[in-house]
């Protein structure tokens, strides 16, 4: 067979373990040279470059030294058969001409035909459309330049494509900068006045690669061009314009080093070396000038070290439980003291605090804020006045801020005094803090941008980012709060429509947050609950144990609680609801995505009297498969995975592993369920939703399955978030109405 016959895809699967692991190699021809890159997308790999490529007449052989791997088959025809060794790993291994290999069982999906016949079930003349709640807006993530010279923002194409333009502000000249292609941008920023850089992924996977560009569109580059690694943004150096500080996982996929990038050349400089990879440094500080200060590293797996550098040498400052919180804001550059920061801490209290802390000393100089309730989320300090101390922020029901400084006072004031009961988020500013950004929203409006010119005083809409949604007919957001079954105070939200409202009794849709350690529903705009209002749903959004913004002892509180007391705490809240009035307890169904989607699972198999129908979105189903298929860089995290979850090592908590695994409850699911995945997730594995959906198959019930193949860990494309919202209002109408 010859070398041009070769190029094209070649797709196989090799059994490891009992679990299907599918490879596809891509074969191209540059300058008479044969390469070749490889996909694995159920560990979200795509794209690696293999380093040989031998082709020997009928022989093929195929290495990549990074990961220790090689190939040697024999071509036979569209067909190679070969062995496929990786260390000690010897498997065989079919290779087969034609298109790549999708991820999961191809059998299972439902057909486009099915999905459209799902939508069509909801019937109603209704004012908004799935498109009005869901389409992105036409124009959105407005940003200033450092100087004030340009605002950039990104705009709709008639294919749904976000380019990003750029306008020259004196002039009024726009231009279009960024191109999106068929990959997504998946945010972009100002590294200088004259250069800006995003960042794109492949399908989801959420390999994510830096890019710049000239503010004239010119100079175009991809600043990290290597494949299968995944890139982090630590700090932009307003005193260094050329450069930035990333991360990368380069040297190997489970552990972060950080680099100094020129973001012109892409010339990297690696600044430390992540070496121990039993203790991998999990986060690293740097100051204004790009100064590595210090870094935190993850011990033994559930410990946390914090290094300070002195004199020139990073010793051992601060040892912390993984749960506890210890970590620098910023340092104080107006003190005369180089050790001096402001630090985030709960190590002496419940709920987070902010201090001013002597890292040399090891001392706490100052208790500067804290709120009795709830965790205080940071502080914000002005570069352009020396660095003072400007506001405190923490989220409680709603998103609040608190003005330290005079001139933020002031500030503060005057925005107020212009929006009233809106939220304000103050989304950019010039570097003299002549120019502002504001962003304007609340539960009723979606957002809209405005400038602010300090030396005017003139404050100017500069757009709305869904005009089409008419405030006043928008569902009030709720903050309630109730006693669990146990003794414990949970909090969350309840969107009513107007029916509610108005006294009737109306179906709910509880909404179990994704996570689920650390995250919480907050109040604000919620497009689902309110597209959920406008047909006439209740939503229920739960703050359960382990959520964050609560303090330390509540977010314990859930450890080793997945699927069981956090599970309650979803009930309980239902239950408070119901008693309330509001909500019609015989029709109630819950939808979430990923530890969401798995609560879905979980409550169906639990209490499956509860609920009338469930949407599972990107869930979990098995938690041994689901530990088994994490991506590479959560390794070094599985120890607190497992503090947070389960360990099976642990007799007692595989017995509940199993307990709390829906695949194992199938035959449980009473009622209607709707699954929807990306193909490529690298977080839950396609194989979660396909051994739901198999096994209620197997059982004679029919699962209407989404699956699609050019998303990750939601759906990002705005095709594809129409499909999903209108099939499930479909299936909504037919299980609620």
């Amino acid at each position: 067979m010859t070398q041009h016959n070769i190029i094209g895809d070649w797709s196989g699967t090799l059994e490891v373990e009992g679990q299907k692991l599918a490879l596809t190699f891509h074969f191209s021809e540059e300058n008479g040279v044969l390469t070749a890159t490889m996909d694995s997308p159920e560990q979200g790999v795509v794209g690696i470059p293999l380093d040989k490529i031998v082709l020997e007449e009928d022989e093929l052989s195929l290495s990549l030294a990074q990961a220790g791997l090689n190939y040697i088959g024999k071509i036979n025809g569209n067909t190679i058969e070969g062995t496929f060794k990786q260390g000690p790993m010897e498997l065989p291994l079919t290779l087969t001409f034609g298109e790549a290999e999708k991820p999961g069982d191809v059998s299972l999906p439902s057909s486009d035909v099915e999905l459209k016949a799902l939508a069509e079930k909801e019937q109603g003349d209704y004012k908004y459309s799935v498109k009005d709640y869901f389409a992105k807006p036409n124009s959105s993530q407005f940003k200033l330049s450092p100087k004030g010279t340009y605002m950039s923002y990104r705009q709709k194409d008639e294919k749904l494509k976000n380019h990003v333009f750029v306008k020259n502000i004196a002039s009024g000249k726009t231009q279009r900068i960024i191109e999106e292609g068929e990959e997504l941008i998946r945010g972009y920023g100002w590294a200088n006045d004259n250069r800006l850089i995003y960042v794109m992924d492949k399908g989801g996977n959420e390999d994510y690669h830096l890019f710049a560009v000239d503010v004239s569109g010119e100079n175009q580059k991809e600043l990290t061009p290597y494949d299968g690694v995944k890139v982090e943004i630590l700090a932009f150096l307003k005193e260094d314009e050329d450069h930035m500080i990333i991360s990368m996982n380069k040297n190997n996929p489970q552990v972060f080093d950080p680099y100094k990038i020129n973001i012109n050349s892409g010339e990297i400089d690696q600044l430390y070396e992540n070496t121990d990879l039993e203790n991998p440094i999990m986060g690293y500080e740097f100051d204004k000038d790009g100064n590595l200060r210090g870094f935190s590293r993850l011990k033994d797996g559930i410990n946390s070290e914090l290094f300070y550098k002195i004199d020139n040498e990073f010793k051992l400052i601060k040892t912390t439980q993984w749960d506890d919180t210890f970590g620098i804001i910023n340092f104080d550059y107006a003190s005369e003291n180089p050790d001096e920061a402001y630090v985030i801490s709960n190590l002496e209290s419940d709920k987070t605090e902010i201090l001013k802390y002597d890292l040399k000393q090891g001392k706490v100089l100052e208790k500067l804020f804290s709120h009795p309730e709830y965790d205080v989320a940071g502080a914000s300090l002005s570069r352009n006045r020396n660095w003072e101390l400007d506001y405190f922020s923490y989220e409680g029901e709603k998103y609040n801020i608190i003005p330290v400084s005079d001139y933020y006072k002031k500030l503060h004031d005057r925005i107020n005094s212009e929006f009233g009961d809106y939220d304000y988020h103050i989304t950019g500013k010039t570097d003299d803090e002549s120019q502002y950004l504001l962003y304007i929203t609340s539960d009723k409006l979606y957002g809209k941008y405005y400038s602010y010119d300090v030396q005017e005083d003139e404050i100017k809409l500069l757009f709305d980012l869904m005009p089409q949604l008419n405030e006043d007919d928008m569902a009030e957001m709720r903050p309630i709060s109730f006693m669990s079954r146990d003794g414990i105070k949970i909090h969350g939200y309840i969107t009513l429509p107007k029916e509610a409202i108005d006294g009737n009794k109306v179906p709910v849709i509880v909404n179990p947050h994704g996570g689920p350690q650390g995250i919480r529903d907050s109040w604000g705009f919620n497009p689902e609950a309110q597209l959920f209002a406008s047909r006439g749903y209740a939503t229920l959004h739960v703050n359960f144990r382990i959520s964050g913004g609560y303090g330390k002892e509540f977010f314990r509180s859930g450890f080793k609680q997945i699927g069981r007391k956090a599970m309650d705490d979803v009930e309980d809240g239902l239950q408070y609801v119901i008693e309330q009035g509001w909500v019609d307890a015989k029709k109630v169904a819950i939808y979430g995505g990923s530890h969401g989607g798995y609560a879905v699972l979980r409550g169906l198999t639990k209490t499956p009297d509860l609920y009338a129908c469930g949407v599972d979105y990107v869930g979990v189903s098995n938690l041994f498969t689901f530990m088994q298929t994490i991506p590479a860089y959560w390794a070094p995290y599985l120890s607190i995975l497992k503090a947070i979850w389960y360990d099976q090592s642990i007799p007692e908590e595989k017995e509940i592993m199993n307990e709390v695994s829906p695949v194992f409850h199938i035959d449980k699911i009473k009622k209607p369920l709707f699954v929807v995945q990306g193909a490529n997730d690298p977080r839950v594995n396609i194989d979660e939703s396909d051994q739901i959906v198999r096994g209620l198959r197997e059982n004679g019930i029919d699962v209407p399955y989404m699956v699609k193949y050019d998303e990750g860990h939601g759906f990002g494309k705005e095709e594809n978030r129409m499909d999903l919202y209108k099939a499930m209002m479909g299936f909504f109408a037919e299980n609620l109405k």
